[in-house]
């Protein structure tokens, strides 16, 4: 009798398994943020010293606070220091104190959901929604980029002589030095960027010193006026200076870089790497302050004493510092800060328009693809501005882009605060009561502000 073999039915494939939504978000978290660099430091464990886990953690805000004292920051407390002296000082305080508790918020945001700004919008938002939050942020990083750009070449042209249009062609170059450090891995960049924030301070140090304030205006100036708000004029340059203080490409750019760090993915875990991110972040913009409410103060201590109440251009501000305060390295580290501070907000921005893309579209492009894009379209109305009209038009464009970043930070702002302040998102983390009522309340008056600065510039 023959025995029949049934060959036994082929087992079915292992299918890969399929990802889940996280908590509240609607979409699965996809490639992690800047992947080439993503958890590539190592931090150390629970149980270690502070310090040796504060230093672990001290990088990216350096990197955040860099665009708190980019050069769209330089006119408005130039402007704000000759014509009222000390009183705008409470404007930088109050705008830092906004930064502070937004970049908490956007450090979170990374830590928790392991996602960036721009990740978690194109996750919530319907695709329509995603786009038009794209296309604004794209804006507003070409704004930022625009401003590196002037800045620089005016630098260029205070400390070599070189022409502004010369100077805008040659920030192109800067591509490649940005590409190189990138390769070398990301505490090389974070290291750059700590020693041109260590130059920057070091040149406003010289000059708060040899401008011999009134310490005791300065002081008085950290106290809010009434007249801040009642005095249209005065009011015009404070929400100026708010807007070119917080820079709406940062919180993209914190939300990303934070998860740099090797952490572990659990509650404790979280809430150690939420915690020393918010100190080096806060510490960080305490720097960032100091940059500038130099900048106000060293006009204060110059112009204002002196009667020189319309001093509000940089190129005026270089030519006057040494004649008037008889110190022959005041216009040069001026104008050697200013450079510093073009060229750090450079690699910054660098990152943030490469988040920005990824998150959003999901398209990565070649690092020198995307940076030669945008500081192509940087360039471009720069030279022709510079041309037509030179440099009275190259510092009216430094204060068009300020402007520009203030529209778009409302749109960076409101979801920053709407994803924290979720519990279906967040989970445990999610903002308490009188976080979210805060940050509610500081996204309102930024709003607010800025919308009433859109309205002065366009329609008065």
């Amino acid at each position: 009798m023959e025995t029949l073999l049934v060959s036994p039915a082929p087992l079915p494939e292992k299918e890969a398994p399929v990802p889940v939504p996280e908590l509240g978000w609607r979409q699965p978290r996809h490639a992690p943020s800047l992947r080439e660099v993503f958890g590539t430091i190592k931090v150390p464990p629970a149980s270690a010293s502070f310090w040796r886990k504060m230093l672990a953690f001290w990088g990216p805000g350096l990197m955040v606070a860099v665009g708190y004292m980019d050069p769209g920051n330089w006119a408005t407390d130039l402007a704000g220091g000759s014509r009222y002296g000390y009183t705008l000082l409470s404007v930088i305080l109050v705008s830092n104190l906004f930064a502070m508790l937004l970049q908490h918020l956007a450090a979170k945001l990374g830590i928790v959901s392991g996602r960036d700004l721009a990740q978690a919008c194109r996750d919530h938002y319907s695709k329509p929604v995603s786009m038009v939050l794209w296309v604004l942020c794209e804006v507003a990083i070409a704004a930022c980029d625009l401003a590196e750009v002037i800045g620089s070449a005016i630098a260029l042209n205070l400390l070599f002589g070189l022409p502004l249009t010369w100077g805008v062609v040659l920030t192109v170059l800067d591509v490649l030095v940005v590409l190189y450090f990138q390769n070398k891995g990301f505490r090389v960049i974070e290291s750059i960027v700590a020693g041109l924030i260590v130059i920057i301070f070091g040149c406003f140090v010289y000059e708060i010193i040899v401008s011999h304030p009134d310490y005791f205006a300065m002081l008085g100036g950290l106290v809010p006026r009434p007249e801040v708000v009642t005095n249209p004029q005065m009011l015009y340059i404070a929400i100026g200076i708010l807007g070119a203080t917080v820079m709406p490409h940062n919180l993209y750019l914190h939300s990303s870089i934070v998860q740099t760090r090797q952490i572990e993915q659990t509650e404790p875990g979280k809430r150690m790497a939420i915690k020393f991110a918010t100190i080096d972040s806060t510490v960080a913009l305490f720097l960032a302050f100091f940059v500038n409410a130099a900048i106000l103060v060293t006009a204060a201590a110059t112009f204002h004493k002196t009667g020189m109440y319309n001093v509000a251009d940089i190129n005026d501000a270089h030519k006057l510092l040494t004649p008037v305060l008889g110190a022959g390295l005041a216009s040069m580290l001026f104008a050697v800060a200013l450079l510093a501070a073009g060229q750090n907000s450079t690699l910054t921005g660098t990152l943030a328009g490469q988040i920005v893309m990824e998150g959003f579209l999901h398209i990565r492009l070649k690092p020198w693809i995307r940076r030669l894009l945008t500081r192509s379209i940087a360039v471009v109305p720069a030279l022709i501005v510079i041309l037509l009209y030179g440099e009275k038009g190259a510092g009216e464009l430094l204060v068009l882009s300020q402007v520009i970043l203030s529209f778009q930070l409302s749109f960076a702002v409101v979801p920053l605060v709407l994803f924290t302040s979720s519990r279906a998102k967040m989970g445990v983390f999610a903002n308490g009561p009188v976080v979210k009522t805060i940050a509610w309340l500081v996204s309102g008056v930024i709003i607010g502000l800025n919308v009433y600065l859109l309205f002065q510039t366009f329609f008065k």
